[in-house]
């Protein structure tokens, strides 16, 4: 069961790691996604950005053996902060709690876009390092679980089975309003501001034909493709 007042897992320096070797990671993990928002993902190698951070391949290897591995130390420190953000969600229905949660995401998101842009055809597209891999499923798992909370939490919530899957499908909107951000290229990204304004007066229209059994039905079959197809551990989701 999703409580609402669940704790992000606590960030910090990993157990045993120095003062001196903390920020030796920081420094080339600041390195490594500087580069790949510059060069790309395909054009940065790990030679580069340890020449770039002025340090060692040995030493990059013992922090980063792989871009791969950059790439997964993004999406921890992106979610958690996520996480961090929403443990609160404001009281209300779930398509108020929605918004909230879909704007704190493009507000934690905005200072890392250039990167993600340029980590897009991974994100999306590769099966070992993408949102929807075995491997970054602790990532997906914890923003997954703000969406779930939002509906769980509602004033309306729906009983059952329902909760869990519509916080789902509203996890999978979420994605798709943040692939459309990473290639906006309207000017002050009008065009997603306009997008989540539309999807904000589509809410209420879903709220009330979620009343309908066949609606309900539809949701739910669509929920256990979406677990089936995408979603690491469907079983366990």
């Amino acid at each position: 069961m999703i409580t609402e007042n669940k704790a992000p897992r606590k960030r910090g320096r990993p157990p045993g790691q120095t003062a001196q070797g903390a920020a030796a990671r920081d420094l080339l993990y600041a390195t490594a996604i500087r580069l790949i928002a510059e060069r790309g993902f395909e054009a940065t190698t790990l030679r580069d950005i340890a020449t770039e951070a002025g340090v060692s391949p040995g030493l990059l290897y013992r922090y980063f053996p792989s871009k791969q591995a950059v790439v997964i130390a993004l999406y921890d420190e992106l979610s958690s902060e996520y996480a961090g953000r929403s443990a609160q969600l404001p009281p209300g229905k779930w398509r108020d709690r929605f918004i909230v949660a879909l704007n704190t995401s493009l507000s934690v998101l905005k200072p890392h876009q250039v990167a993600l842009r340029a980590l897009t055809p991974v994100l999306v597209g590769d099966p070992e390092e993408g949102i929807f891999s075995p491997g970054t499923a602790f990532s997906r798992l914890r923003v997954q679980e703000v969406f779930e909370r939002a509906v769980a939490g509602a004033s309306d919530a729906p009983t059952g089975p329902l909760t869990a899957a519509l916080g789902r499908l509203l996890y999978l909107i979420h994605l798709a309003v943040l692939l459309w951000w990473l290639l906006d290229k309207s000017t002050n990204q009008r065009a997603t501001v306009a997008l989540v304004s539309l999807v904000r007066e589509f809410l209420p229209s879903a709220a009330l034909a979620l009343r309908v059994t066949p609606v309900r039905r539809f949701v739910l079959s669509v929920d256990e493709l979406v677990r089936a197809a995408l979603l690491a551990n469907p079983a366990a989701a």
